[in-house]
């Protein structure tokens, strides 16, 4: 071991966590096709082979979860015409925190008449962790999309649960050069006692947001209600010649959110459905 005194052990800072990846896609033969991958430190992304439309993209953070310090950038270019579905390989975990705070970044761009369903597995927030993540989407006239993000505020079947800690999460969309979805999401430092709130979540530690920017949205809208019951809400706003859905849906736990989340995800996303890594 390193001496830098006698009697005196050197510990060598902890490693912090750091990835990219980028990937591009385009409409090129009657389907959507890569065109370009780009993938740096613990970013990954593979993608299953299919016979038609969406390309899919799954999403891989190799260090198995994420911690104080660590960075991690996404970002997802869908061209004129193309469509992609997005998700991640499990749920990503965010671990206690023993300086500054985990970072993800989400920067998605999709062209006239594109379309990207955005529909990671949930973020599991552990206790005393302290986590940020930005969503930014920029979509041009014509083009849709499916953006999902769902949290669990602790394990209950592992007997964890998320007291402390700071949470946030920032989205901005915008269509044809128009701000149309802006949400700020903060939770901390005493998460559990305002999530305990009866006018926060009334002591669920499960929780989602799902935004919808499409023409169909209000033909939606009932169902999705249907769906998600009396833990939550949908409404429908017209936007830039468009729609925007925006529902928010909160559980007791993960796997209760999730029994609403995948027939939601189901009617919402239409014939692509489910991401085939999800499951109950």
């Amino acid at each position: 071991m390193d001496m830098i005194e006698p009697g005196l052990a050197f510990v060598p800072p902890a490693q912090r966590v750091a990835g990219t990846a980028r990937l591009a896609c385009d409409r090129n033969g009657g389907r959507t096709r890569l065109r370009r991958l780009y993938q740096d430190g613990s970013a990954k992304i593979r993608m299953p082979a299919v016979s038609a439309d969406p390309l899919e993209a799954v999403l891989i953070n190799t260090a198995g979860g994420l911690t104080g310090g660590d960075r991690l950038g996404w970002e997802v270019d869908v061209g004129a015409g193309a469509c992609a579905s997005i998700t991640t390989q499990a749920c990503e975990k965010v671990y206690r925190a023993a300086a500054d705070r985990a970072e993800v970044r989400v920067k998605l761009t999709v062209g006239a008449d594109g379309r990207i369903a955005w529909l990671p597995q949930e973020t599991i927030v552990f206790d005393r962790s302290a986590f940020a993540r930005r969503l930014d989407l920029e979509l041009a006239a014509g083009a849709e999309a499916l953006v999902l993000e769902a949290t669990v505020f602790g394990r209950l079947a592992m007997g964890e649960r998320a007291a402390h800690g700071d949470f946030h999460d920032r989205w901005r969309v915008s269509q044809d050069g128009a701000l149309v979805h802006a949400e700020d999401f903060r939770i901390g430092p005493d998460i559990a006692a305002i999530l305990g709130g009866s006018a926060v979540a009334g002591g669920a530690i499960a929780m989602a947001t799902v935004l919808m920017i499409s023409p169909r949205v209000e033909a939606l809208l009932d169902p999705a209600r249907d769906i998600i019951g009396g833990q939550g809400d949908a409404s429908v706003w017209s936007v830039k010649k468009s729609g925007k859905l925006l529902a928010r849906l909160f559980a007791e736990d993960g796997y209760q959110l999730r029994k609403r989340l995948v027939p939601l995800v189901e009617l919402l996303n239409g014939r692509p459905g489910l991401p085939k890594l999800w499951s109950l």
